[in-house]
């Protein structure tokens, strides 16, 4: 074994129990005296620590452990918020889409409108043609009967003179059938 040197300053009656004392010494069996003033000085170690550094320290955890915890909220409430965020988004989608399809099909609605309303209107111009032209040829024809009742009458009149004058080419014709008209005349 090895000699250790002994600080305590005991008075020994020879040098013997001096090497008996450093031989005796050994940190895995201790003796009580060593065991009392170790447990004592941990003790006392651990009061000035616990009231010294401890609390501190205790502090700076629970500190720490607030600080985690708030940050754990705010992003469990960034989570959130972004969750909402997205389902607003997904909404505005789903309203921007419903608008699109909304004004295509007004847009359609109003080309159908205008197409239905163009063909209504061609059908009413073919329809006020249609009329005009019936008009026209009713009035051409009524205008070809009159110029063929006019020249029929013009022919009547050049047939009736011819044959007038053929009869009354004398004056004695001419006065009896004046006096027959005239007769005529005062009987109606």
């Amino acid at each position: 074994m090895v000699a250790v040197p002994v600080l305590f300053n005991f008075k020994c009656k020879s040098m013997d129990s001096l090497i008996l004392l450093s031989i005796d010494f050994s940190p895995i069996k201790p003796t009580f005296g060593l065991l009392f003033w170790s447990t004592l000085i941990f003790l006392i170690f651990w009061l000035i620590i616990g009231k010294f550094a401890f609390k501190p320290i205790i502090s700076a955890l629970n500190s720490r452990a607030n600080d985690i915890q708030d940050s754990l909220n705010a992003a469990k409430n960034a989570k959130e918020e972004m969750l909402k965020l997205k389902s607003e988004n997904e909404q505005i989608m789903n309203e921007a889409r419903e608008e699109k399809m909304r004004i295509l099909r007004d847009a359609k609605e109003s080309a159908n409108q205008i197409v239905a309303e163009a063909r209504d209107k061609a059908k009413e111009e073919a329809q006020r043609i249609v009329v005009n032209a019936k008009n026209d040829i009713e009035n051409a024809k009524k205008s070809a009967l009159v110029d063929v009742k006019n020249q029929v009458g013009v022919m009547a009149v050049d047939i009736a003179e011819k044959i007038i004058r053929q009869k009354l080419e004398t004056d004695q014709n001419q006065q009896d059938y004046i006096k027959r008209l005239v007769d005529e005349i005062k009987v109606n």
